[in-house]
């Protein structure tokens, strides 16, 4: 049976939580982790219609961007909005999950479904957060299974530079060891010598992967002791981080994209600042409120910044000094509700138990427009 930390597990082997901000508050907010889960459903917002929804779909684990839980509460009053909210989880054993910021960089995750709407190419991180750390991953096998073991690697997303996956350097040598009282060689008897012809397979892996290459290393291994290295690397790892920057497909005025980015999101309206002749090359998006980050979209050379939660001086500052903007609200986030559902139903085989995926229906967008 699935359960909601089989769930999470599957989850965040693509959205750790090691990639929120410090200031987020993100993972299992409310629930346990035991308990099963026959029906998901992913949400933009934990408010009060949505839990609704879930009670009488008879959902048992709802995964949402915005946590729920974000700023520290010192009550939970049963008359109060969050209360009706909190009250209604629990009595309904709905277990609520939260993957914002993190879920904000992941390569794959909000910004680049937003950069893919906005019909972006060349892509590329607009504000670092992290840059991920790599290893050299050294393994000794007989030369009778490096094909099982190359093979396992690769399975496992070890190898990758830059548009090449499946790397590796192979050296050959000579294994020597001594089984001891107790053990239960493949190759070899107690307390005799043994010489094996080996492969030294060497491959570089990130170190956010290093438990699942050595699992998927240790099964293909026929030995009842692996030998292995484990060497930092100076080498560059992958950037990620919040944001995105990239190109258009051909040049279009401000204006004409002010249009495309209003049908693509599929917002009501939106507003712009610049010149509406203005042509634009390339674009920077962040979901969310990224009003911090005008600056770095002006300094990483884009032609317009598409983010939500502008305010007036912002624009008026932009304006000034002729950077364009585009602000089609916080709203648009929600494209994470499909993109999520996307991913559990493309990875359902690595669950216990098939398991419902649905995308709330309903829209939290506050604001009315007239």
């Amino acid at each position: 049976m699935t359960t909601v930390k089989d769930v999470i597990k599957l989850f965040e082997k693509w959205v750790p939580i090691t990639l929120a901000e410090s200031w987020d508050n993100v993972g299992l907010q409310i629930g346990s982790k035991n308990q099963p889960v026959h029906k998901l459903m992913i949400t933009l917002d934990v408010v009060e219609e949505v839990v609704d929804e879930a009670v009488e779909g008879g959902v048992d684990m709802i995964i949402a961007h915005h946590p729920l839980l974000f700023k520290g509460i010192k009550s939970i009053d049963f008359s109060s909005p969050k209360g009706r909210v909190i009250q209604k989880l629990i009595q309904h054993n709905i277990s609520v999950y939260a993957a914002h910021t993190n879920l904000d960089v992941v390569e794959g995750g909000v910004n680049d479904w937003l950069a893919e709407r906005l019909e972006l190419q060349y892509t590329k991180v607009l504000v670092p957060t992290t840059e991920e750390s790599l290893l050299k991953f050294v393994v000794y096998v007989p030369r009778t299974h490096v094909t099982e073991m190359l093979a396992a690697l690769g399975e496992a997303d070890a190898g990758h530079i830059g548009n090449y996956s499946h790397c590796s350097y192979r050296g050959e040598g000579t294994g020597a060891f001594k089984p001891l009282e107790g053990s239960d060689p493949f190759i070899g008897k107690e307390y005799k010598m043994e010489e094996v012809e080996e492969s030294k397979v060497e491959t570089i892996i990130k170190k956010s992967q290093l438990s699942q290459v050595l699992q998927a290393a240790q099964k293909a291994h026929p030995y009842e002791e692996m030998a292995y290295d484990l060497l930092p690397l100076a080498n560059k790892g992958e950037k990620r981080g919040l944001g995105r920057i990239g190109t258009v497909k051909q040049p279009i005025t401000l204006a004409n994209y002010a249009s495309l980015v209003k049908e693509q999101l599929q917002v009501p309206t939106l507003r712009y600042v610049g010149d509406p002749e203005q042509l634009i090359k390339k674009v920077a998006v962040l979901g969310g409120s990224g009003k911090g980050f005008i600056d770095a979209a002006k300094h990483a050379g884009a032609d317009v910044y598409v983010t939500g939660d502008l305010t007036f001086h912002d624009a008026q500052d932009a304006e000034q000094a002729g950077f364009s903007l585009i602000d089609p609200g916080h709203h648009v986030e929600e494209v994470m509700k499909q993109g999520v559902k996307r991913f559990f139903s493309d990875h359902m085989e690595q669950l216990p138990n098939r398991i419902e995926i649905k995308a709330s229906k309903l829209s939290t967008e506050p604001f009315r427009f007239i």
